[in-house]
């Protein structure tokens, strides 16, 4: 019998249903026990999110400082075959909940020496928070075998638009009559998930705990955007300056921060109406000299599973 540890917060459902997506083949096996745990903030999240408690998150966010969750109950005798780490992204960074999991004192007997597959449900911006996810997994001791994201698919024009206002109202859309679609990973895409259920529950029986190569190799199991990874290292950055200064003035909440707050909400929405569109025309112009770079970086933040789908039955890459 093998063991699987399925561990994910998701605060809009979206993540739960990818989760539930790919643990099914898994769940169907007799061979295979999954546990599967929600994680719950002592002091939930809300959703839909209220306006201004959104974007005064995002400084504990992006510095990690987590609240705490409720004791997930896991059983500290077990020892698992897998581990399957399901997260969100906010503000380029894994999710509170997620961080504080990866914080709690059972997690590294539970990380180390183990396999682990992450997996994402996010926009489209995901790179910065799995650089910061797989630190965690190396403080750990855990060995990262696999990762899969899973991203909403319209541009990202659309994108721009239709995620805020499904974050701020609970409104998924579609909007304008069908003109922008609807928010979110789309429902097909969510079915598919189950594909990486059917490759692991195929291949872990038959693994060594110590083995360390990808499981989901070929199943399209992450697309890398180029046109967005110079801009998330900039609205990184921009987070952290931010996100320092804000915690100096004060806890959430407290006047002078949310004062600020509001200089900073104008602020970034004209580095995303301008800066952001300008790097894209940018990176484009130089694509000529940067293509062997943009090859090395598609390459790196593809890994371990890649963007390969020959086995899905095409040629694609």
């Amino acid at each position: 019998m093998r063991r699987v540890l399925a561990v994910y917060y998701s605060q809009t459902g979206q993540l739960g249903d990818i989760t539930a997506s790919t643990l099914q083949p898994l769940l169907d096996d007799p061979d295979i026990h999954v546990d599967l745990v929600n994680l719950k903030p002592v002091e939930s999240y809300p959703f839909p999110w209220p306006f201004w408690r959104f974007f005064d998150t995002f400084p504990e966010t992006v510095y990690e400082d987590y609240a705490p969750i409720e004791p997930t109950g896991i059983d500290p005798d077990v020892e698992y075959d897998l581990i399957i780490l399901a997260y969100q992204v906010w503000f380029l960074s894994p999710s509170l909940p997620i961080v504080a999991f990866l914080n709690a004192p059972e997690a590294e007997r539970l990380f180390k020496g183990t396999p682990v597959v992450t997996l994402i449900g996010c926009r489209n911006m995901w790179v910065m928070a799995q650089e910061r996810v797989k630190e965690h997994l190396k403080r750990l001791g855990a060995h990262h075998i696999d990762n899969v994201v899973l991203t909403d698919d319209a541009h990202s024009a659309y994108t721009f638009y239709s995620t805020p206002i499904w974050m701020l109202t609970g409104n998924k859309g579609p909007y304008f009559g069908g003109k922008v679609p609807k928010a979110g990973v789309p429902d097909h895409e969510v079915a598919a998930a189950s594909r990486f259920g059917e490759a692991i529950a195929a291949k872990l029986p038959n693994r060594e705990r110590s083995d360390n190569s990808p499981m989901l190799a070929g199943l399209g199991a992450v697309k890398i955007n180029e046109r967005l990874i110079g801009s998330e290292h900039v609205a990184k950055r921009s987070f952290k300056a931010w996100g320092w200064i804000l915690r100096k003035l004060g806890k959430p909440g407290t006047f002078f921060r949310r004062l600020v707050l509001v200089v900073y909400v104008v602020f970034l929405v004209t580095l995303i109406l301008t800066v952001v569109p300008l790097l894209a025309i940018i990176k484009k112009l130089l694509t000529p000299l940067t293509r062997a770079k943009v090859a090395r970086q598609k390459a790196y933040f593809a890994r371990p599973s890649g963007e390969s789908t020959e086995l899905l039955g095409t040629n694609e890459t």
